[in-house]
């Protein structure tokens, strides 16, 4: 009797997490499962541009069907030299790529310790191989903050509150993607997100740009409408304080920092922080997939990781290029944002295999030169068939087979997709469907003879991915 009991709850436990599983399954559906009629794919250049004191926002259509169906956010950001993206948070994960410049990167963390201190000028004496500045003296406390360069990809979680700043000499251009449709926001698939500071009310700081239209934005910050005296006693400072904070209007949401007072502590190199995380990642190779949460904790994890490092080439093929992806495994904390990235280098005239991805939409960007891409969908029709340049991103949907061709300059571009685990299936190479085919099967398929069917099946037996341009048969990479 006690046996059936167990088996009994056992069963019912079974059943609960299935339908949970089919809930979140649902959800990502429901919202796009009728909107993902498309019918015609372009790459294009950001429809919007926020003018910011302190840098600029370009974004990208997010009534085009294609960001429709993926529910995909994506915005160009450029913050100049000595300005500070204001701090904000949003319900949705999202990953930052870095296309040009270097900067820090701040992600608070509820409940993690300040395990970063500064100390006031009298007790810096002595001190060696640390860069720690202060203001007037002060000594600080605040939570870890990460370096950032080209090339690298930027995770940040939902909710988790965000600031960046230019320290360099350059200018940042950043590509950022959201994914609205995440199981992690369950509001709706509007772009959201909730500033800390700033603060806009008149005709000046935030222009937002529809091609020749120019149109002036208002925002507050959260702190705007709280009643001053209550807030003041929440955070046991003058009220005048609190008014301060509420009536910082006329700031954007990029703005320029005052000279001097933006001297982050910074006790590590990002060389000597590529080290550790080398080290790190050699320490746990060939570890179970679980995560036993030793090592890394929600405290201390990485949130980057650099796509231009050639030792981690996924792929790489010496006529085709290089391909480098980073997922769940390689950036631990992608497991809780179910999204990964991609970026591929391909030389001139080089072919991306046939294919199709199996558990993700991809919004490609195109950092440098340009490719002729043809995209159909499941009837056999033609979605796209055009040439796709640098500074434009389009989007190709779940199962919708692609094809592309390097240009007479090469081609590069990063891949944001909506899962960790990112799963592709291509069609020519010897990790494609019609190698894992029986000659028989695709000779009565096609009607073709069965030496034309072994052409097909071995006609690039030694290549993947990648294909170099005018290989022969039987030839490897």
């Amino acid at each position: 009797m006690g046996t059936t009991k167990v088996f009994v709850a056992l069963c019912v436990c079974l059943m609960a997490g299935c339908c949970l599983g089919q809930l979140s399954v649902k959800r990502r559906l429901s919202y796009s499962a009728q909107q993902c009629r498309i019918n015609r794919i372009t790459s294009n250049e950001p429809s919007r541009r926020i003018e910011c004191e302190g840098g600029l926002i370009e974004v990208w259509d997010e009534n085009d069907e294609q960001f429709q169906c993926s529910g995909i956010d994506a915005r160009r950001i450029t913050i100049q030299p000595n300005s500070l993206v204001l701090p904000s948070f949003h319900p949705f994960p999202r990953l930052v790529y870095i296309q040009q410049g270097e900067g820090i990167l701040g992600v608070s963390y509820p409940g993690c310790p300040e395990t970063y201190q500064s100390t006031s000028r009298r007790q810096e004496s002595g001190r060696r191989g640390e860069r720690e500045w202060q203001s007037g003296g002060q000594s600080d406390l605040h939570q870890k903050v990460h370096r950032f360069r080209a090339g690298d990809i930027l995770a940040i979680p939902p909710g988790a509150v965000h600031w960046s700043y230019n320290d360099g000499n350059e200018e940042i251009i950043s590509i950022a993607v959201n994914d609205l449709n995440n199981h992690a926001n369950q509001l709706d698939q509007n772009f959201r997100a909730s500033f800390l500071a700033g603060g806009l009310g008149g005709r000046s700081g935030l222009r937002e740009r529809r091609g020749e239209e120019q149109q002036f934005q208002q925002f507050q910050n959260i702190f705007s409408t709280f009643d001053s005296e209550l807030m003041a006693e929440a955070f046991n400072v003058p009220e005048d304080l609190i008014k301060r904070m509420q009536q910082s209007q006329d700031r954007s949401l990029i703005v320029r920092a005052e000279k001097g007072q933006m001297r982050i502590l910074s006790p590590r190199s990002l060389e000597e922080e590529e080290e550790d995380e080398e080290r790190r990642r050699s320490k746990y190779m060939g570890l179970l997939d679980d995560v036993n949460g030793l090592e890394e904790t929600v405290c201390t994890m990485r949130l980057r990781h650099n796509l231009d490092n050639r030792r981690e080439a996924d792929v790489f093929s010496r006529r085709g290029g290089r391909l480098n992806i980073v997922n769940q495994h390689k950036l631990p904390i992608l497991r809780e944002l179910d999204m990964s990235v991609e970026k591929g280098h391909m030389f001139p005239n080089t072919i991306y295999s046939p294919h199709w991805a199996m558990n993700s939409h991809s919004a490609v960007y195109v950092t440098q030169g340009d490719a002729q891409l043809q995209i159909v969908g499941n009837n056999g029709e033609t979605i796209m068939d055009d040439t796709v340049k640098q500074g434009e991103m389009f989007v190709i949907p779940q199962f919708f087979t692609s094809i592309c061709k390097a240009g007479n300059n090469g081609f590069e571009y990063v891949s944001f997709k909506t899962t960790s685990s990112p799963m592709k299936s291509p069609l020519v190479g010897y990790t494609s469907v019609f190698r894992a085919m029986p000659l028989q099967v695709i000779s009565n398929s096609f009607r073709i003879s069965p030496s034309q069917a072994q052409e097909l099946k071995f006609g690039r037996q030694h290549q993947t991915f990648f294909l170099s341009p005018q290989a022969k048969s039987g030839r490897s990479s």
